[in-house]
Order: C-alpha cells, then sequence, then structure tokens
C-alpha cells in the first residue's frame, strides 16, 4: 500500500528506538527493512539522496529524514492519542544533543575496546573527526556524573506523573528514554550504578518498555525501493514566503546536517516552513522523491 509506513532502521539504533516506541504508543503497523549498521547502504541512498543517518521513514515515494520530521509526520497522520505536547520539542533537542553526547562518552567508555576497525572508519567519516577511544575511556567518568545528573531530571520530572507528559505519555518520554534504554542496552552495569537511588526513572523505564513498538512485518529493502517506484509523492504544502533563505519552489538547493553526517542532498525546493524543508529530487528508476528534512538543525542553500 501507498500509505504504509516503511522505517529503514536497525535493533541497536538508538534513535531508530524513538519512533519504534511512538508506533507502540499509536499503536500502529508497520514495515520493518533493516539497513547496514555502516557503508555502503545502497537500499537506502537512492531513496534519500545521499542521507545516510538511521533511521529513515519512507512513505511511498516520500522520504523522512531524521526522528524530528519523522516523529513530525507520524503525529500528523495518526493523531490519536497526542503524543506531542507543549515543550516536548525543546526537551527532544536536549535529549538528543546534550542528554545523548553523554551517554555516546559513557557507552564507548565502556565496550569501545571491543568496537570493531571497521565501525570506527565509518564513524570517523560520518562524524568529521577521530574516533579517539581513549579519549572517550578518559572522559567516562565526569560523564557519568553528567549523565546521571541528567537522569536525575528525569526523576524529578516523574515526581506527581507516571509519564513526563502527565498521565499519559509524550514525546519527553520518548526523547529521554532513548538515552536510557540505549545504555542499559549497550552497558548494563554502568546502566545500573547511574540510575541507582531514582527509582521513579528505573519504574518509568519498564513503563515505556511496556508500550511496545506496535505491529511490525518485515520488508526488504529492494521491496521498499519498489514502493517508491510504483508511488508518486504526496501534493506539496504551502512555502512560507517570509523564510529567511530567500529561497522559493523550485529553485535548486542543498540540504545538510549542522553536527554530524554533513552530506549535502540535492534537490529542487518543493516547500520550507518553520518546521520543515521538502525537496525534489530525480532518483533515476525510482522517479521523483520527495525528501523532507526538519528545518531544525539543518541547513539550507542555494545548490
Amino acid at each position: 500500500m501507498a500509505d504504509e509506513i516503511i522505517l529503514h532502521h536497525y535493533d541497536t539504533s538508538p534513535f531508530s528506538e524513538k519512533v519504534r516506541v511512538m508506533l507502540g504508543i499509536k499503536g500502529l503497523s508497520w514495515r520493518s527493512v533493516i539497513q547496514p549498521v555502516i557503508m555502503p547502504k545502497p537500499e537506502l541512498i537512492p531513496l534519500t539522496g545521499g542521507y545516510r543517518r538511521i533511521p529513515v521513514l519512507q512513505i511511498g515515494a516520500d522520504i523522512y529524514c531524521d526522528t524530528q520530521v519523522i516523529l513530525a509526520e507520524i503525529e500528523a497522520r495518526h493523531r490519536k492519542p497526542d503524543v506531542i505536547k507543549a515543550a516536548d520539542w525543546a526537551v527532544n533537542l536536549w535529549a538528543d544533543r546534550l542528554f545523548f553526547q553523554a551517554t555516546v562518552a559513557v557507552v564507548f567508555g565502556e565496550i569501545g575496546e571491543a568496537v570493531p576497525a571497521a565501525f570506527i572508519a565509518d564513524r570517523e567519516k560520518l562524524s568529521g573527526r577521530p574516533f579517539d577511544i581513549a579519549a572517550m575511556k578518559a572522559a567516562a567518568g565526569p560523564m557519568k556524573a553528567q549523565w546521571r545528573a541528567q537522569a536525575a531530571w528525569i526523576e524529578r520530572g516523574l515526581a506527581s506523573n507516571d509519564f513526563l507528559g502527565g498521565s499519559t505519555p509524550s514525546l519527553s518520554d520518548i526523547a529521554a528514554y532513548m538515552n536510557i534504554w540505549w545504555l542499559g542496552r549497550a552497558a548494563p552495569e554502568p546502566a545500573a550504578a547511574l540510575l541507582d537511588g531514582l527509582p521513579k526513572t528505573t519504574a518509568w523505564r519498564e513503563r515505556v518498555k511496556a508500550l511496545g513498538h506496535g505491529r511490525r512485518t518485515d520488508m526488504t529493502g529492494a521491496e521498499a525501493l519498489e514502493v517508491a517506484m510504483q508511488a508518486s509523492p504526496a501534493a506539496a504544502p504551502s512555502s512560507d514566503p517570509a523564510d529567511p533563505s530567500r529561497l522559493a519552489p523550485g529553485d535548486a538547493v542543498t540540504v545538510r546536517a549542522d553536527d554530524y553526517g554533513r552530506d549535502a542532498i540535492e534537490g529542487r525546493l518543493v516547500a520550507v516552513s518553520p518546521e520543515r524543508i521538502i525537496i525534489a529530487r530525480d532518483a533515476g528508476e525510482l522517479g521523483q522523491i520527495h525528501v523532507h528534512f526538519p528545518r531544525v538543525g539543518y541547513l539550507l542553500g542555494a545548490a
């Protein structure tokens, strides 16, 4: 079906877990395409035009890059139950950047010596800087204190409710849980030590886990490419004429992340708003593809 949710991910991806939890809260059916952890990704890049980060959401010939725009699209298409509330996007940005960087340091400070050389080389290319295991091990001690301090914010946020969003889960829960989930999976002993004395957070972790991942069925990458080939992109929304870029629909543009994985994705601007950038790409035998990016965290420029 042209409107089915296809998630390109892999099971150990912390950012993919955010989307899987969102699908669980919504109780949605979705197709799972497992992509490689490292490059090459021959059944993903034709869809994105060069964007290589995971996860990627596909609905027909529309491709959504970055969890920010993925979660927004799921919420827009499936309104109930409401998940995105109040200041959730600000919490999401904190969890994606500040809290995540502390989690990265703790995880690789613990398991860095067991990381394969191919993974290190891939992540050095992705980030544009050395993947320095010795530096991560040295930073792990101070960053454990930072991680626990941020986990204590979750504890405080749960003082009077089962979830950070109140009586029901919200994007704040999804975003914060990603870091708790990943550290617990990758380095369970340090995770247990850092959560010691935070009983509301440990109970909350189990409540979020119990939300599940919706109804998942497998799909191959080749099948997902065929879906895109047979579909057409959805109708474009209106573009913001006051956007500071001063770029208009039809202009040749590039989009790139502002943090890591800064590969420039080229296309024609379809629409830009305070929340989203949409570009059109001629993807060869796949036909025309629309690729969606968040406005926050991505740089739009003339090609």
